[in-house]
This record gives C-alpha cells, sequence and structure tokens, in this order.
C-alpha cells in the first residue's frame, strides 16, 4: 500500500503482483536495487540534445540534480524529451516545428510522469520552447515538481564589444547593405557562441526563465546563474534536494501555479522589456492551470509596470551582468518595493516571494536593474492592440523603441522567406508596413519566429522608418515598431488575408488600435470572396497540430 513518500510509484514498484515490474526495474548492473525500489522514485525530465549550445550541457546538470535526490533520499531515473533550436532553425522551414514542439515536450513529459507514477519530477529546461513546455506539463500533472533552467551562455567578444546571436543576425542585413565585410561576418560568426548556455539577451528563453521564477516554479537565483559558472552545478544539487522537500510536505504546482503568481510572472516580462513570446506561453501556462488570464491582463499590467532591467535587445546588458547584478532576486526585490509584486506567493521552496526577494544582494554600482523611480521606461515593454485588422488581439513589443503610431503602404508577403529577399534586395521603402501573412498557429503551421526578417529590417537601416506586422511569432531578439501574434490569422479567416498591397495600414499605440483605412462593408466583400488556402500539411505531426491548435489569442494551445 502507498505511504506519504511513494504516493504513487507504490503501485509499480511494491508487493508480490509487480515482480515482473521490479525484475525489469532491477536488470544487471545497470538497473536499481531493491534499496531502491524501497525509495521515493523522482523522474528527471532532460531536454538535453546535441544540436546547439541552448540545452548541450544539461546532461552535467542532470547528473547533479540526481546526486542530490539520492543524497536526500530519493531514487532518481532520468529520461529525454526533444527540443528544437529557434536559432538553428530560424527562416527556414524547420522552423514551424519550434513551436509544435513545446506541445511535444509537455505531452511527453506527462506521458512518461504518469506512466512510471512517479512520486515528484525535477524538469531540465534550457531553450525558448523547452521552458514552457516543462511548466506546462508540470501544471497538468499537480505532482511535487520545479523546473530548473540550464543558464545563459556567457556574451562572445567582437571588436572590442559583447555580442549575442542577435549581432549576428543584424549582421547579415549589415553584409546586404555593405556596412561590413563578409571576412568581418565570418569573424562573428565563430564568436557569437563562445559555449553552451541559451541566447545571452532577455530574448524567449530568459525571459521565460526570468518568469518562471516570478511564478515560483523554480528556485528563486537559480535561473540568473550561467551555464557555465561553477556555482550552476550546486544550484543542480540543491534542486535535487529541493524535490525531496517538496515531496515530504506534498508541495504542489496549483499551490504555487495561481492567478497572483500568474501576474507576478507578467510583471516580471514587462519590467525586464522582455520577449512576446512570453505573452503566448503564459496564456499557455495558464490555460494548463486552469486559471483564466486574458491579453487584456497583459495589457493592464504592462502599463502599470516601468522597464527596470537594461537589458538587450532594447537595452545594454545580458543575462551574465544581470546575474553579476544581483539576478532574478534583485529584480523581485525592486518590484517588491514598487508594490507591483504579489509578495505573499508560494514558491517551490515553500516560503514566499516576497520572502525569497528581500535576501537579494545588490552589487555595490551596479546599473544593470534600476531604482524604481528612475526606470528605463515609465511603462511596460509590450502592449495589447485591437482593431479591424486584429479584433482579437495583437503583440507590439515597445521595449528600446519611442515610436507611437505609424502609417502606411501595406506590402503583402504570404511567407517569411520572399520578405526576407525582398529586405535584401532592397524593394522595402521607409514609410511601408511589411504584412506577412499565412504564418499563423493554423496557417503556418507552428507560427514561425521571424528574426531574420526583423534583424534584416535592421541591419538595412530601416527600423525606425519600417513597420511589420503578422500572425506569426518574433524572437526574443526582435527590435523595432513590430506587430506580431495578430488575431484571427489569415488562415482562420482574419481580415490580415485580405489585406491588398498599398492598403493603408495605421498603427496607433496611444489609442491600441491596427487598423486598415477600408469600411467595414469593404472588409466584409473582400472576405467573401476570400477561400482559405490548402493545408501545407496534410499528414503527420504537423498536420495534427494545425487541425487541433487554438489562435494566439489563447496561447496556441493544443488541449
Amino acid at each position: 500500500m502507498s505511504n506519504q513518500l511513494k504516493p504513487r510509484s507504490y503501485a509499480i514498484t511494491d508487493g508480490p503482483d509487480r515482480a515482473a515490474a521490479r525484475t525489469m526495474l532491477m536488470f544487471g548492473d545497470g538497473g536499481l536495487s531493491p534499496e531502491d525500489l524501497d525509495k521515493p522514485i523522482i523522474g528527471v525530465a532532460n531536454t538535453w540534445i546535441e544540436i546547439g549550445p541552448c540545452n548541450f550541457h544539461l546532461r552535467r546538470l542532470a547528473a547533479k540534480v540526481k546526486e542530490g535526490i539520492r543524497a536526500a533520499g530519493g531514487t532518481p531515473l532520468e529520461f529525454n524529451t526533444v527540443s528544437i533550436s529557434d536559432g538553428i532553425t530560424m527562416g527556414t522551414e524547420g522552423m514551424k516545428t519550434s513551436l509544435i514542439s513545446r506541445e511535444v515536450i509537455a505531452d511527453s513529459i506527462e506521458l512518461v510522469s504518469l506512466g512510471n507514477m512517479f512520486d515528484a519530477v525535477v524538469a531540465l529546461c534550457g531553450c525558448d520552447k523547452t521552458v514552457p513546455g516543462t511548466v506546462m506539463a508540470i501544471a497538468r500533472l499537480d505532482i511535487p515538481a520545479l523546473t530548473l533552467y540550464g543558464g545563459s551562455i556567457m556574451p562572445g567578444h567582437f571588436q572590442g564589444r559583447d555580442v549575442t546571436i542577435q549581432d549576428v543576425f543584424e549582421a547579415v542585413g549589415q553584409h546586404a547593405e555593405g556596412t561590413i565585410t563578409v571576412e568581418e561576418l565570418d569573424e562573428l560568426i565563430s564568436k557569437g557562441c563562445p559555449g553552451p548556455g541559451a541566447c545571452g539577451g532577455q530574448f524567449t528563453a530568459n525571459t521565460m526563465a526570468t518568469a518562471v521564477e516570478m511564478l515560483g516554479i523554480a528556485p528563486m537565483g537559480s535561473g540568473s546563474v550561467p551555464a557555465v559558472a561553477a556555482e550552476k552545478d550546486r544550484v543542480a544539487y540543491e534542486a535535487g534536494q529541493l524535490i525531496m522537500d517538496m515531496l515530504a510536505a506534498d508541495r504542489r504546482p496549483n499551490q504555487i501555479i495561481t492567478r497572483k503568481s500568474l501576474e507576478n510572472a507578467i510583471t516580471s516580462i514587462a519590467a525586464t522589456g522582455g520577449s512576446t513570446n512570453g505573452v503566448l506561453h503564459l496564456l499557455a501556462i495558464a490555460h494548463e492551470a486552469q486559471i483564466p488570464i486574458t491579453l487584456e491582463d497583459f495589457h493592464t499590467i504592462s502599463q502599470k509596470t516601468p522597464v527596470l532591467a537594461d537589458l538587450k535587445p532594447g537595452g545594454q546588458f545580458v543575462a551574465t551582468d544581470l546575474y553579476r547584478a544581483g539576478g532574478i532576486p534583485l529584480l523581485a526585490k525592486r518590484l517588491g518595493e514598487a508594490g507591483l509584486l504579489h509578495t505573499d506567493e508560494l514558491t517551490v521552496t515553500g516560503e514566499t516571494i516576497g520572502d525569497e526577494a528581500s535576501q537579494a544582494i545588490e552589487t555595490e554600482n551596479q546599473k544593470v536593474v534600476l531604482p524604481v523611480d528612475k526606470p528605463l521606461k515609465p511603462t511596460g515593454g509590450f502592449a495589447i492592440l485591437r482593431g479591424n485588422l486584429a479584433p482579437d488581439g495583437c503583440v507590439i513589443k515597445l521595449a528600446g523603441q519611442a515610436k507611437t503610431l505609424h502609417r502606411g503602404p501595406a506590402r503583402i508577403f504570404e511567407r517569411e522567406e520572399d520578405t526576407f529577399a525582398a529586405i535584401k534586395g532592397g524593394k522595402i521603402k521607409p514609410g511601408d508596413v511589411v504584412a506577412i501573412r499565412y504564418e499563423g498557429p493554423t496557417g503556418g503551421p507552428g507560427m514561425r519566429e521571424m528574426l531574420g526578417v526583423t534583424a534584416a529590417i535592421v541591419g538595412a537601416g530601416l527600423s525606425e522608418d519600417v513597420a511589420l506586422l503578422t500572425d506569426g511569432r518574433f524572437s526574443g531578439a526582435t527590435h523595432g515598431f513590430m506587430i506580431c501574434h495578430v488575431a484571427p490569422e489569415a488562415a482562420k479567416g482574419g481580415a490580415l488575408a485580405i489585406l491588398k498591397e498599398g492598403d493603408i495600414v495605421v498603427i496607433d499605440v496611444v489609442n491600441r488600435r491596427l487598423d486598415v483605412e477600408l469600411s467595414d462593408a469593404e472588409i466584409q466583400a473582400r472576405l467573401e470572396k476570400w477561400t482559405p488556402p490548402q493545408p501545407r500539411y496534410t499528414r503527420g505531426v504537423m498536420a495534427k497540430y494545425a487541425n487541433s491548435v487554438s489562435s494566439a489569442s489563447e496561447g496556441a494551445v493544443t488541449g
């Protein structure tokens, strides 16, 4: 029968009826001992992959997590799931798999954990979709669980300055414009990623690492520690010990992921000028936790939250600078001082986030996290717009730019590759509104990020003069006057589908509007003549996703 520390795994490991299961678990020299099977069984979900730097070091961290679990009296069982590198697949058909992988990650962790009846789970993540994917699974399982972020890459060094993958993408546009040589581009390529870890700015991975700590489902301060820092091994070991404490206390995600803790997470994205993907992913996490959150909640929170962290792409510094300044705990402390943090929310440690924030240590004379009375911007890093082009909403990133109004002719593109070619060919002019459609959750399918395009616009020197809108996504490294997640998407009959070359589009941030200067009657007449495009995929995982995914305004979830 079950006991307090084996509330689930006893059904796999205990009693004469489970003799065959024990035999398989105890196989030869590689299996478990009878003593191992008497202990709580802890799943260690690893998103390790050899492709790219973001998750490459997670095998090392998983070994440390397992050491911590064993030392605290548990038996760890490690398993792996998938990961897609956004940076590697960016600008290709392969990028369509990235957001889909978030669902596969969540599904696979849920399946393995349910099938093996783990008593608790530690989930290791490192890149953009693995962070929300692990938390979505944890929310579904609702057993003692935490997520551990692998940490940021160190910055590269090029021509006397720190660089990130953002600089490499933007250098492509600079090379096309002739402002850097092919030799300079090659040198930058060799220095952009100097070791393992997730992309270094407040891009999607670091945005979500910040958010999940503010959510309370990752140990406070754990995500700030860089991937290659010696302290990271200690953090991983302590996470293994912590999960055993959570199991003993039966401390579960439904006590931690609440309406208020989700608001804390949203606040952290606004305060750091974080990725617009944070909106999509927190909507998805809220969905899995069965907590109603809407786009309007994001806008309301962003409007009252100043940008306090001076981080790339809108600011100066990278994640390793934030770590040296005092890390995510320092940001939490600042938000608490500003009255913008629900300080009584529980975290995985059993302490409140307010208690943990109060223990933050600020490095003297640090310049990364600004005082509450001297913010980088008085309001947050994004806004939600609506209008006849986006009646269900869209997201505009505001960090790093002060522009609030753009009116210009639409330049229509049916896919990202054509847009990139037009920018490189000098066919996009100041004043244009670049509209990329059929890149949404269903239309893509998979809602590709557009960093190649947005970086090319920046590299071509057009970031102040050109606007871009899409039903797809942007990378966290994107900056400029860019609108994403336009809903309804074109493939579902959104007005983006009937936009024509030269139609005048107005983007008005102050009044929260995204409109085309057409009458309702003209829009309706065009929609009546419109026919949906044929699905890009008719079988396999891509087709399954396209047939089941929800709108971006609901988190682009499949369940």
